[in-house]
């Protein structure tokens, strides 16, 4: 990493207590460690991560980043996908017991209202259809021509959605899974916040509204989250517009954007596959917080590195 290189042990900035509405600038610190434990030695392990953003997105900026495996990777690569996201793939010929991934990086981010996107057709396309997770099932298909009847504004209508499965969801653990599709939710009217993602998003498309999935963190709290991006007409091309339908609000500065895509299959934190009789279990970790205030009339409240 680069000399922004900071501790994880780094104390943080309270947010509860901040101003948002005069806030320009903020700079975060992320240190997330994943753990898999294993009843014996693995081998050929390869991992995929989408866990650390791209250089750019809208006016979001990665300053550093760094990974550490435990034990040593063999071989690691990067790419970044059609949808813009980083992707680390590393391999590991063997391992005794566990392997661990840590990942510390620093982020800025400024005050921007609605990125703005330079989308082909196909690719607004390929958010307008439904996926495996987000098909919409006759339920769906009634509610989405119900919204649509109370409104002809696109804006107007992508809210009352957000709006709709806020009020119909309950946050509720250990009753869905990441395979759970946004069908099976609204039976179950309970869900996680992938949940409410992928059921905001099969309605959205449902009335012809582009939208996408995204996955990334909310500062305070301890798991990574997910929202929404409704792709909207703008001066000859398009602005993503994020709802979050888990918490009824608009993400904003406390929000970090990880990665983008049409469900939770495109932008899965981790996945990957090893040699073994027997499977694996997986434990994450994060400690995240603001290290950097700006105001919009130039004062600065910072957080000094630790010694």
């Amino acid at each position: 990493m680069n000399d922004s290189t900071v501790s994880h042990d780094l104390q943080f900035i309270d947010e509860r207590g901040i101003e948002w509405s005069k806030v320009r600038r903020t700079r975060c610190q992320f240190y997330q460690r994943f753990h898999y434990a294993y009843p014996g030695p693995i081998q050929n392990l390869k991992q995929r991560l989408m866990v650390i953003p791209a250089d750019r997105y809208g006016a979001q900026r990665l300053c550093s980043h760094s990974i550490s495996v435990n034990p040593l990777a063999d071989s690691t690569r990067q790419q970044i996908d059609s949808f813009g996201n980083r992707i680390l793939e590393l391999e590991v010929a063997q391992a005794d017991e566990s392997i661990s991934f840590e990942v510390l990086m620093v982020v800025e981010s400024e005050n921007q209202s609605h990125p703005k996107l330079a989308l082909s057709p196909a690719s607004i396309r390929q958010l307008l259809k439904p996926t495996p997770l987000t098909k919409p099932n006759t339920e769906i298909k009634n509610i989405t021509r119900q919204l649509q009847r109370e409104t002809g504004n696109v804006y107007e209508l992508a809210q009352d959605i957000s709006d709709w499965v806020y009020q119909i969801m309950h946050y509720e653990s250990a009753v869905t899974t990441v395979s759970t599709t946004a069908a099976e939710a609204l039976a179950l009217r309970r869900g996680l916040c992938q949940d409410y993602a992928h059921l905001m998003l099969s309605i959205c498309r449902q009335a012809g509204l582009p939208a996408r999935y995204v996955s990334g963190h909310l500062l305070g709290e301890g798991g990574s989250h997910a929202w929404v991006e409704v792709l909207l007409p703008n001066e000859g091309g398009f602005s993503a517009f994020a709802f979050d339908p888990t918490n009824n609000r608009h993400p904003d500065l406390t929000y970090i954007t990880v990665a983008v895509g049409r469900d939770y299959r495109d932008v899965s934190p981790t996945s990957g596959t090893f040699t073994a009789p027997y499977s694996g279990h997986l434990t994450c970790s994060k400690r995240a917080g603001l290290t950097l205030i700006e105001y919009h009339n130039g004062d600065i409240l910072q957080i000094q590195r630790l010694q």
